[in-house]
């Protein structure tokens, strides 16, 4: 259908979710939720277009798995749905949240054939329980539950959003702009992800789960030269010497590579991209905060850490003394038991820049699982 564009809502924060994983990002076999929901509509061959609001965060990572049309999300479902109009060229705009996770052909051509008739049409369900309204009964006939997605005529949408109200959906913002509003019948199966255990209400998730037999991995590798007068921290551990590394940030070249093991695992670019040594706010960073943001990522993307392994190449500081205290911090900033995490040092034999006593290598592999969200 050349006259439609599907505008699909995912760049909340889910903080009401609460399972680690944002609800997003939960797999589905082995792809993300936003991604099955995407999918889903594709596969209905009624859309010119599919533009995805997403997270700041998480849209150079969502580029990845699709070629829709990806835009950034504002700070309100209201100012996403405003950038994502930025792409619609379509008389009809239909919008849906990938909290509705299971929407069906049928609903959306149910909206389509009532489009004639109104500047919005959205799926209705009517209350079979009794009402209260400012304390007394209320005649529940007169009451509608309204759901997603809806259609809209895209010029209406756009003139209703241009006031400075804040609207819950866009059948409410085109109602208060003089526009007509029209109701189909909603569907039960339209139930909207908003806390876990919303999941058994949803009949197309009811026996998903992910694919626990894959895991991912993905390699590390950095080095840092020496410089004298600076506090050398290695692992998160202080090292008694009187020379540090030559870096932007505090120089940690192992939490580096380990970073860059993570990312890798998981498909997500490196540590350069998220931190560049560009940017000033990272001079003189503690590694061991930036390790963290990475595996609180991770978390939200739905990943486990299973384990990681670290070979230190250095002629010196000698680090024998250090490396239990090495894989206990590293373990706990990981999130992981001490026993998943190991750590090796080893010389080249006086060879290249280390064996000169120039500085320090380090090569990092870690291994990643799926998030079995089920089992919480």
């Amino acid at each position: 259908m050349s006259d439609l564009t599907l505008i699909l809502l995912a760049a909340g924060d889910a903080t009401r979710f609460k399972k680690g994983v944002k609800k997003q990002w939960i797999r589905i076999g082995s792809d993300p939720l936003w991604l099955k929901v995407a999918r889903n509509f594709e596969a209905m061959n009624i859309f010119e277009k599919i533009v995805i609001a997403s997270h700041p965060d998480e849209i150079g990572y969502m580029r990845n798995f699709g070629c829709y049309t990806f835009t950034y999300g504002g700070d309100s479902r209201q100012a996403s749905l405003k950038n994502a109009l930025k792409e619609v060229d379509t008389p009809l705009v239909l919008v849906s949240d990938v909290a509705r996770a299971c929407v069906t052909k049928d609903i959306c051509e149910r909206l389509l054939e009532k489009i004639s008739d109104a500047e919005c049409v959205v799926p209705a369900l009517k209350s079979s329980d009794t009402i209260y309204y400012d304390g007394r009964p209320a005649d529940r006939e007169k009451f509608l539950r309204i759901q997603t997605p809806q259609l809209s005529r895209t010029d209406a949408l756009r003139s209703a959003l241009e006031s400075t109200m804040l609207f819950t959906d866009e059948s409410s913002a085109i109602y208060s702009d003089g526009g007509r509003v029209a109701f189909v019948d909603g569907d039960e199966s339209l139930h909207k992800l908003t806390f876990a255990t919303d999941i058994k209400e949803l009949p197309c998730l009811k026996n998903s789960s992910p694919d626990q037999t894959l895991c991912f991995t993905g390699n590390g590798y950095d080095v840092h030269a020496f410089e004298p007068g600076k506090k050398m921290v290695l692992c998160g551990i202080h090292i008694d010497v009187e020379y540090g590394f030559k870096a932007h940030s505090d120089g940690d070249v192992a939490i580096h590579a380990l970073i860059d093991a993570l990312l890798g695992a998981a498909g997500m670019g490196d540590i350069g991209e998220l931190f560049p040594d560009s940017d000033e706010k990272y001079a003189g960073a503690d590694s061991g905060e930036l390790l963290k943001d990475v595996v609180s990522r991770l978390e939200h993307f739905g990943f486990d850490i299973v384990n990681a392994d670290l070979t230190i190449i250095a002629q010196q500081p000698r680090l024998s003394a250090y490396k239990n205290a090495m894989r206990e911090r590293l373990a706990s900033l990981l999130g992981i038991k001490p026993a998943a995490l190991n750590i090796k040092a080893t010389t080249t034999e006086g060879l290249g820049f280390t064996g000169r006593k120039e500085g320090v290598a380090v090569s990092a592999t870690a291994t990643l699982k799926f998030h079995d969200w089920t089992e919480e």
